[in-house]
């Protein structure tokens, strides 16, 4: 079958069967959507960031980027103009694919520019690998900052200390995945569901899980759902402060471990009090899951309208859940 191939320099051939691409900085929309990345270089590309520079700008169908057990310390960037992307880690587990880098805000890169990968592309998807900042404590490290709407993360590791998980604007469902951090390492301004997803505080010395700074106009920010917190020791974790003063994060149905610190779950953050934002808890379960004066708990009532769909439809009725 003979078919057109447009190269990125406005160079046209014509080939028969195959084609081989060779010093090509971006494919056509007509050009083959799957690309294979190999740190061994048994792939078409040997870093991500070569395979994302391949898709076409405003492409209209997804590309998806099969990336082969290996560790690839970069810095990688999903523009805004390169939709329907997805990273998918070819290895057995989300531990085979790392990407990782060692940005720091500290470095002189901003807690935003740290980030290990930054999607500002809408409806991306990642699965079955790993996003990592191994910069180490004493400074905000961001192992991703998501952008994008419509994201979608699957059986997805995110490892970090402080700020790791960077939930930054528009719709974000995060599913059967595990975040790890030190301080405020699932934080943004975002609206984000955590689906069946382990969330572990590292520091023995505690801290608070997320810090939201969900808009005033936003009725959901963070949703954590059926998933289970855990920590290194007991009643120490925080299940949040308010980075904004009108924050909204609700714990619901969720494994609360003996790691919670049941007196006081939430605490303020500047003059940001935890009492003036929307925090809530709904039918939460296990030795962290107490109840108090300092815990709100929502109604049933009010719960009906804080589920998963409800927060990530938005006004296209979006529902990655089913």
């Amino acid at each position: 079958m003979t078919r057109m191939i447009k190269w990125s320099a406005a160079l046209a051939v014509v080939v028969s069967g195959t084609a081989a691409f060779v010093g090509v900085t971006a494919l056509s929309s007509e050009a083959a959507t799957t690309l294979t990345v190999a740190a061994d270089g048994t792939g078409q590309y040997k870093t991500v960031q070569a395979a994302v520079n391949a898709v076409a700008a405003n492409n209209s169908s997804r590309a998806t980027i099969n990336i082969k057990a290996g560790t690839y310390r970069e810095i990688v960037s999903i523009p805004s103009n390169k939709p329907y992307i997805t990273l998918n880690g070819t290895g057995s587990g989300p531990s085979n694919v790392v990407i990782v880098n060692n940005r720091s805000n500290a470095g002189g890169y901003g807690t935003f520019g740290s980030a290990t990968v930054t999607v500002a592309a809408k409806e991306f998807i990642a699965t079955n690998l790993t996003f990592s900042n191994d910069y180490g404590t004493g400074s905000q490290a961001v192992a991703i900052n998501m952008n994008g709407d419509k994201g979608i993360y699957k059986n997805v590791r995110f490892l970090g200390n402080q700020d790791t998980l960077l939930a930054n604007t528009q719709r974000q469902y995060i599913t059967n995945s595990y975040v790890e951090g030190t301080v405020d390492f699932i934080f943004g301004d975002a609206t984000a569901v955590f689906n069946a997803t382990s969330i572990y505080q590292k520091r023995s010395t505690g801290g608070p899980l997320t810090a939201a700074r969900t808009p005033s106009g936003n009725t959901y920010g963070f949703l954590i759902y059926k998933s289970t917190i855990t920590g290194a020791t007991n009643n120490t974790t925080q299940l949040g402060r308010p980075w904004g003063a009108t924050a909204q994060v609700l714990f619901r149905e969720s494994s609360l471990s003996a790691t919670i610190a049941t007196g006081q779950p939430w605490i303020d953050m500047s003059s940001n009090s935890w009492k003036n934002a929307r925090f809530f808890e709904y039918k939460n379960t296990g030795s962290g899951a107490t109840t108090n004066s300092n815990r709100p708990q929502m109604s049933a009532s009010t719960a009906a309208n804080y589920t998963p769909q409800k927060y990530l439809a938005g006004s296209d009725n979006w529902n990655p859940i089913g």
